[in-house]
Formats: C-alpha cells, sequence, structure tokens
C-alpha cells in the first residue's frame, strides 16, 4: 500500500507556559503529530517548526523532541518563521528552503496546524512549486462573525489563532489556488477529551505518557473555564488526513472581511479584525469539515493508543 507523504508545519507548545499572560500553552498539536506518527498510512516527509501558540524558540525544540524519541529521530526537523509574513522584506528560512527541496522530489499533502506563515513564504519564494501541493490542511474559519469560539461557559471567546496572526499567508494561499480543507471550531467543538481520556493516555506507550501528563494542566484551565473537557482542535486535521471517511465535509468558498472583534468584551465597534468566512457566497474554494462520525472519540483513542 502506497502511504500518502504528508508535511507538517506546527507550532507545537505542548507543556509550554504562555509568554505573556499566566497558565500553558495549548497541547492540540502534540495530538496531531503524535496521530501522524503512529498511522501506518503516512509517511512524514518532515516537520516544519513556526511561531504562534509559543515562539518559535520552543516550538522547534519540542518538534526536534518529538521526532527524536517518538519516531526514532528520522523524521527531519526544521526551523522555520519567528513571525508573520512581512511583505516589504520577505526572506525565508530554512524550513521554507526545506519544504521547497521536498516538493522538487514529490507531491505533498501540508498539514499546517500553526499560523501557515511558512506556506506563505514559499509561496511567495518558489512559486513554480504550487503544484506540487496536493493540499494544505489547516485549523481556521468559520461561517459568519457571530460564530463565536466559546471557551466553557464563563463567556470568554477565543481567537481563530492560527489565522489571526498570519492573514496573509492564508491570503496567498486563495491567491495561488492552493486546494485548502479547513478543520474551524465548529467541528473541533464536538470532540472532546477528559481526564479519563487522559487515563488512558498515560497507561500507553511514551508518547501517550508523555502527552497525557502534558494535558492535565490544560485541562485544568478549560474546567476553571467551566467545561468539563477540552477540545483537541488540530487533532480533527491530522484525522482527516488519516482517514478523511469520518470527517463530515462540504465545499464552501472562503473570504477575508473586516467585523468588530468578538474576542474584546464591551467592543462598541471601536476594535475589529480580519475574520475567514466560509459560506457559499464568491470567495475561493474550500473544503469546510464540520462534523464527525458518530463513533469519532473512538476511533480517536484507538489511534492514539495503537
Amino acid at each position: 500500500m502506497t502511504k500518502k507523504k504528508v508535511w507538517i508545519d506546527t507550532d507545537l507548545s505542548v507543556g509550554m507556559k504562555r509568554e505573556k499572560r499566566a497558565g500553558y500553552c495549548d497541547v492540540d498539536d502534540g495530538y496531531a503529530v503524535l496521530q501522524l506518527m503512529k498511522a501506518d498510512t503516512i509517511e512524514i516527509c518532515g516537520i516544519s517548526a513556526v511561531f504562534g501558540n509559543t515562539v518559535i524558540e520552543n516550538s522547534y525544540p519540542l518538534s526536534q523532541k518529538m521526532s527524536t524519541e517518538f519516531a526514532l529521530g528520522e523524521i527531519p526537523v526544521y526551523k522555520g518563521a519567528g513571525e508573520a509574513i512581512n511583505l516589504k522584506a520577505v526572506e525565508s528560512n530554512e524550513a521554507v528552503d526545506a519544504l521547497a527541496e521536498s516538493l522538487r522530489k514529490q507531491p505533498l499533502v501540508i498539514m499546517a496546524i500553526g499560523p501557515a506563515t511558512n506556506v506563505g513564504l514559499l509561496l511567495l519564494k518558489y512559486p513554480e512549486l504550487k503544484r506540487q501541493i496536493l493540499e494544505v490542511v489547516l485549523v481556521a474559519g468559520r461561517r459568519t462573525p457571530k460564530d463565536y469560539f466559546k471557551i466553557g461557559n464563563q463567556g470568554n471567546h477565543a481567537q481563530d489563532l492560527n489565522f489571526d496572526l498570519d492573514n496573509d499567508a492564508f491570503r496567498l494561499m486563495f491567491e495561488n489556488g492552493i486546494p485548502v480543507t479547513l478543520c474551524p471550531f465548529e467541528i473541533s467543538n464536538k470532540v472532546w477529551v477528559k481526564a479519563e481520556d487522559l487515563d488512558a493516555l498515560e497507561k500507553g506507550d511514551t508518547g501517550n505518557q508523555w502527552l497525557g501528563k502534558a494535558s492535565r494542566a490544560w485541562l485544568k484551565q478549560w474546567v476553571d473555564q467551566g467545561a468539563d473537557g477540552f477540545n483537541p482542535f488540530d487533532v480533527l486535521a491530522s484525522h482527516y488526513i488519516i482517514s478523511p471517511e469520518d470527517i463530515i465535509s462540504e465545499e464552501l468558498n472562503a473570504r477575508l472581511e473586516i467585523h468588530p472583534d468578538d474576542t474584546v468584551k464591551e467592543n462598541n465597534k471601536e476594535v475589529f479584525k480580519a475574520y475567514l468566512l466560509c459560506d457559499k457566497k464568491e470567495g475561493s474554494p474550500v473544503k469546510y469539515c464540520y462534523d464527525v462520525v458518530p463513533d469519532y472519540h473512538k476511533k480517536l483513542m484507538n489511534s492514539l493508543l495503537k
């Protein structure tokens, strides 16, 4: 059986403390990367680190750690962008150059689960390779500007962080006609990882144990917000790549629009932001994932515990 060749672009932050406020960073990138590492049908051709949930100085060594400890060091890891694209001074980096070299050898699916900065830079610096990109799978988007990313029941809205941190990277993918699949909050908020799931992970192999233990602080932050688990956003992207039949999607069109920033409380049309909106109106075609099959949770846990 021919394996699907995948490049992972990630802002891994498992176990990291936040840089600008109290608390811990997201752990869901770790679930996505580990799930792909365990998949028999996937060949990971490389991992590129990017800023996002944490700084590049954290995501890069974490990417190295996952390759070294859970993939026998067989997956090459490269340091990518540490900030959003600056259109007035576009510079490549070792991750973008390595991705370009890999694309010259074969077409790839790219799982970009942080800001899509490295992908955007690739399209600017190596536009001749865009036809080698079979698909970019990302975690971003919503149907309307009032589809809020609600965390728990305390009235707090989360950012559409991957999109918010580099709008231009998404614009570049659309302008270049790249096949884009979006796994937004709409699908991830239907999947929950709870304390009993972490218990199961901690009884598994070393990768499972590491991920389970590191997820405890992240779970507590969600419980403190009134939830009884957390949504593993990025694992919907990896699961789609492995088993698209488990993910329910539809063809929509995407565009960027400016609206009041919903993450700012008591915002009387004073603070605005860009939104990545997907519907049937005019825009760039995307595959929009919005639901999972009924036994999805069992399939997810089985894929991690194998």
